[in-house]
C-alpha cells in the first residue's frame, strides 16, 4: 500500500477539512452553454453482488446504453475515469480499511471472520469478485469529476456510478464500501470555501452527513424516508450538526407515499433558502433513484419527471455541479431516470419512445421512457410537511452569514488525468465507449422477469 501523505493522517476529518488550502476561482457568470463531462467505465457494470442481492451494478450499463441510444453522448465529453489509488481513498477512509478491501477476495474471506465483522462486510455488503476494482472505478469517477470542475474545464460533471453515500470512514454500510461523495467533496474544498451537498435518495445520506457533521465548510441536505425502522435509521429533523457544524446539517424526514407536487414544493423552498443563505461555491447532487415510484426497496410516489425536476431546479443556480447516482433497485426505471436527468442537464427534451438499444426488451412492452407516479397512500399530511419546512427554515435563520475561509496555495492533486482539450478527438472517444458494451449476464437476467433474480422470492 502506498505511503499516506502526512497531511492526510489528521486524527479526524474536521482537522483535514480545516487544513485544506484554497484557490479562489473567478466569480461565476451566466453561461451561454454548459460544458458537461460524463464519466463511464463498462467494467463497473460487470460486477455481481450475488443472487438475491438487490444491488445490480448492471443498471449502469443499461443507463449508459440508453444515453447512447438517445445520442446524448454527442453533446458531452465522455471520459473513462482513472481507478482511484489506495492513497486517494485514504483521504477519507482509514488506511487499514482500504488495505483490507484491497486484499480480501471471495476465496480468502473465510480466513478473516474477525475483520469482516470489524469492517461490516457480509450480508448487505458482500465480498465479491473485483470488489476493490469496482470501488476504484466509481470513486475515481467522482474524484475526476470534482477535479475537472476545479480546473474549470467543465461546468457540470456526471458520474452515475457514484453516489454511494452510506460508507463510513472505517466500515462498509448499506451496499456502499467507499464513500466517493466525501472524496469528491474533499477535492472541491481545495478550491471552494463552501460546498453544498444535496441528497434525494429515499435513504438518509448518513455517511456524507457524518463525515462533515462538525464543520461549516460543507452543508448537507438530505430528503429521505424516516421512521418505521427504515434504513439507516438516522436523519431526524433534529439532527443539525455539532460544534462548528451546528445548523449545517439539514434533514428533511418524510413518510411513505410522498408525491411529485409535495416533494418538489418542499425541495424548491428549502434549497432556494439554503443557496441564498449558505452561498456555496459548488454543489454535489446525489440522485438516488430508489425514491421513484415502484422501486424495489423504496416507498415514495415520485415520477421520473418529478425526480428530474429537482435536477432541473439545482442546475438553474449556474454553480459548478457534480451529479452522481446512488440507490435504485428497479433497474429499468433507474436507467430511465438517469437518462432523463442526463437530458435535463443537457437542456435536451427526450422523446418518450425509447430507441432501439442492447436492453430494449427490458423496457417492453411499452418501451416508454417516463413512468407515472405511484399509488402508495401519501402519509405526509399538509400539516406535517408545513411543520418540517418551518423547522428547517428556522434552523437556517440561525446561520448569521456564510462562513469564510482563508485563501492559500492549493495542494497538488495526487493524480490529474492527462488530457489536452485541443487534441481530444470526440469521435474516437465515443467509438471507444460505444464498444465498451457489457451484454446481459446469464446469472442476472431471466426471460420475463426484469427486476428480480430467478431465485428471489417476495
Amino acid at each position: 500500500m502506498e505511503q499516506v501523505p502526512s497531511f492526510l493522517t489528521s486524527p479526524n476529518l474536521v482537522q483535514l477539512v480545516s487544513s485544506l488550502t484554497l484557490h479562489c476561482p473567478p466569480i461565476a457568470k451566466m453561461r451561454s452553454k454548459d460544458r458537461i463531462s460524463y464519466f463511464y467505465d463498462g467494467d463497473v457494470g460487470s460486477v455481481y453482488f450475488g443472487p438475491n442481492h438487490p444491488m445490480k451494478p448492471h443498471r449502469l450499463c443499461m443507463t449508459h446504453h440508453l444515453v447512447l441510444s438517445y445520442e446524448l453522448h454527442n453533446k458531452m465529453e465522455i471520459y473513462r475515469p482513472h481507478k482511484a489509488y489506495p492513497v486517494e481513498l485514504a483521504q477519507f477512509h482509514s488506511a487499514d480499511y482500504v488495505e483490507f478491501l484491497h486484499r480480501i477476495t471471495p476465496d480468502t474471506q473465510y480466513l478473516f471472520s474477525h475483520e469482516l465483522a470489524k469492517y461490516n462486510l457480509g450480508e448487505d455488503c458482500p465480498v465479491f469478485e473485483n470488489l476493490f476494482e469496482f470501488c476504484q472505478i466509481y470513486a475515481g469517477g467522482t474524484i475526476d469529476a470534482a477535479r475537472r470542475l476545479n480546473n474549470q474545464v467543465c461546468d457540470i460533471a456526471i458520474n452515475w456510478a457514484g453516489g454511494l453515500h452510506h460508507a463510513k470512514k472505517c466500515e462498509a454500510s448499506g451496499f456502499c464500501y467507499i464513500n466517493d461523495l466525501v472524496l469528491g467533496i474533499l477535492e472541491l474544498l481545495k478550491h471552494h470555501p463552501r460546498v453544498l451537498y444535496i441528497d434525494i435518495d429515499v435513504h438518509h445520506g448518513d455517511g456524507v452527513e457524518e463525515a462533515f457533521y462538525f464543520t461549516d465548510r460543507v452543508m448537507t441536505v438530505s430528503f429521505h424516508k424516516y421512521g418505521d425502522m427504515f434504513f439507516p435509521g438516522t436523519g431526524d429533523v433534529k439532527e443539525i450538526g455539532e460544534r462548528e457544524g451546528k445548523f449545517y446539517a439539514i434533514n428533511v424526514p418524510l413518510k411513505d407515499g410522498i408525491d411529485d407536487t409535495s416533494f418538489n414544493r418542499l425541495f424548491k423552498t428549502i434549497i432556494s433558502k439554503v443557496v441564498e443563505t449558505y452561498l456555496p461555491g459548488a454543489i454535489v447532487l446525489q440522485c438516488g433513484a430508489d425514491s421513484l415510484a415502484g422501486d424495489r426497496l423504496g416507498c415514495f410516489n415520485l415520477s421520473i419527471d418529478g425526480h428530474a425536476e429537482c435536477v432541473r431546479f439545482v442546475k438553474k443556480f449556474n454553480l459548478p455541479l457534480l451529479v452522481t447516482g446512488g440507490g435504485g433497485y428497479t433497474k429499468e426505471n433507474v436507467a430511465r431516470c438517469w437518462t432523463v436527468e442526463t437530458g435535463v442537464l443537457l437542456d435536451t427534451e427526450l422523446p418518450n419512445e425509447i430507441p432501439d438499444n442492447e436492453y430494449i426488451k427490458y423496457f417492453a412492452p411499452e418501451c416508454a421512457l417516463r413512468i407515472p407516479s405511484g399509488h402508495i397512500e401519501n402519509l405526509n399530511s399538509k400539516s406535517y410537511i408545513s411543520t418540517i419546512k418551518m423547522q428547517v427554515l428556522e434552523n437556517l435563520r440561525s446561520i448569521q452569514h456564510a462562513p469564510s475561509v482563508q485563501m492559500q496555495e492549493v495542494p497538488p492533486d495526487f493524480y490529474i488525468p492527462d488530457f489536452d482539450e485541443d487534441e481530444q478527438n470526440p469521435d474516437e472517444r465515443i467509438d471507444q465507449h460505444t464498444r465498451d458494451k457489457q451484454i446481459q449476464r446469464d446469472d442476472e437476467y431471466y426471460e420475463g422477469d426484469n427486476d428480480n433474480d430467478h431465485m428471489d422470492v417476495g
